[in-house]
């Protein structure tokens, strides 16, 4: 698999941050992108240990624009690795009479963040790597997006965040057969809690808590085999399959007596 040139999102933290240094060595460039400033540059210190070419840019994947500029700027990119993203839950109610629920800034803000953020960073990717020769073994890129176990269910505690994922996992997956085609792997990353800082403060259970060094094995390992959906815990995904097929009484009847998502049981999400 050519990856001598490769693109991060999310780069500052989490799974980002892991993907980086695991990828990092010497030969290989490294195009990081992140909010944070400080963790970024730690990240690239670490990495440019390693001797790697590091580039790094502060953006907000938000941005469609500036994204654009970012991943066509690079002049051509063998893997693109769509890491940025937020998580979020449903409040506990101020009223009896009220339901839980997510406040309107946090709902758009993920979506803004894991589904139009995946689309900034894919599509100029999948222009860019239009028009790149293919390399020896017949691709002309890869690229990956971070989806969820949370988007195979509609789970109450976290809709948005559910929503959002499920979108980034039909897109990668409908538009990879076409892509494929012209030698290009869009794969989406189904996983589970990674233990990472997004889910530290989580005031519940995770079961399947992955470690984030071997979360980021299986996803190189997935894109060596060119796999169109990386799955991981595979009981978990399966689990989640199954109680999608439920109907809904049922399947909210289980959900609200979990403590796991429960209102109030996530951190507010850094809405700037």
């Amino acid at each position: 698999m050519k990856h001598d040139s490769i693109l991060i999102t999310g780069a500052s933290s989490g799974l980002g941050r892991a993907l980086a240094q695991t990828l990092a060595r010497r030969g290989r460039r490294l195009w990081l992108g992140g909010r944070n400033a400080a963790r970024l540059e730690e990240t690239a210190r670490h990495c440019i240990s390693q001797g790697a070419a590091v580039e790094l840019k502060l953006c907000d994947v938000t941005h469609t624009a500036a994204m654009a500029e970012w991943v066509q700027g690079t002049g051509g990119l063998d893997m693109v690795l769509a890491c940025a993203g937020i998580t979020g839950g449903t409040r506990k109610p101020l009223h009896p009479d009220h339901p839980a629920a997510e406040p309107e800034p946090q709902i758009r803000r993920i979506f803004a963040t894991d589904l139009h953020g995946v689309l900034n960073t894919v599509l100029p990717a999948l222009e860019l790597m239009e028009r790149q020769p293919r390399a020896a073994d017949g691709m002309r890129g890869r690229i990956c997006a971070i989806s969820s176990v949370a988007g195979l269910v509609s789970f109450p505690g976290t809709p948005s965040y559910s929503a959002a994922k499920a979108a980034v996992d039909r897109f990668m997956v409908a538009t990879g057969g076409n892509a494929k085609k012209a030698g290009i792997l869009l794969s989406s990353v189904v996983c589970g809690f990674i233990d990472t800082p997004m889910v530290a403060r989580n005031a519940f259970p995770m079961p399947g808590l992955t470690d984030v060094r071997s979360a980021s094995r299986r996803i190189l390992r997935g894109l060596a085999r060119n796999e169109r959906r990386i799955t991981f815990p595979l009981w978990l995904a399966a689990g989640s399959r199954l109680m999608d097929m439920l109907p809904i009484r049922l399947a909210e009847a289980y959900y609200t007596h979990q403590p796991a998502g429960a209102a109030g049981s996530m951190p507010e999400p850094d809405l700037t």
